[in-house]
């Protein structure tokens, strides 16, 4: 097999997460996850996510709504006013579970809201329903009532 070949093989995860306990759970998930070979980047924050998409488009993008320099909402709104970004799947990736910040992200373009669980193998079971999505074939979009996802 060719590097080629084993690079296709590889999903680019780029996780935009400034706290490191949520994100050294969120790599322990991913190593877990045997359906896919998984990549993994972080940002910081808002500020070294925009550098870091601009430099090279991740396969999906996890983003935080609590981050410092900009947020994720500025964030979500700077992606989707960009069409080089059209074709990035965001999932908002938060403890936050009001109504209006889902609201917002959905209706700013986000396409799936993933809010942060209390265990490890809940969020494995969240990370295997994201990965299970056909992301290269086309952008999933679900209605508001599917937009929310928990363990």
């Amino acid at each position: 097999m060719t590097n080629a070949n084993v690079n296709q093989d590889l999903t680019h995860v780029l996780l935009a997460e400034d706290d490191d306990d949520d994100f050294l759970i969120f790599s322990l998930a991913i190593d877990e996850i045997t359906s896919v070979r998984v990549v993994l980047t972080r940002a910081e924050n808002g500020d070294i996510l925009m550098k870091l998409l601009n430099e090279k488009h991740p396969d999906l993008l996890f983003l935080d709504l609590l981050m410092p320099c900009r947020d994720g909402r500025q964030c979500i709104r700077e992606i989707r006013a960009n069409k080089e970004f059209d074709t990035l799947p965001v999932i908002v990736y938060s403890s936050l579970s009001d109504l209006e910040s889902i609201e917002f992200c959905y209706r700013e373009g986000s396409n799936l809201y993933a809010k942060k669980p209390t265990s490890l193998s809940e969020l494995k079971d969240i990370l295997e329903r994201i990965f299970a999505i056909d992301w290269k074939r086309m952008l999933y979009y679900p209605p508001m009532s599917q937009f929310v996802i928990n363990g």
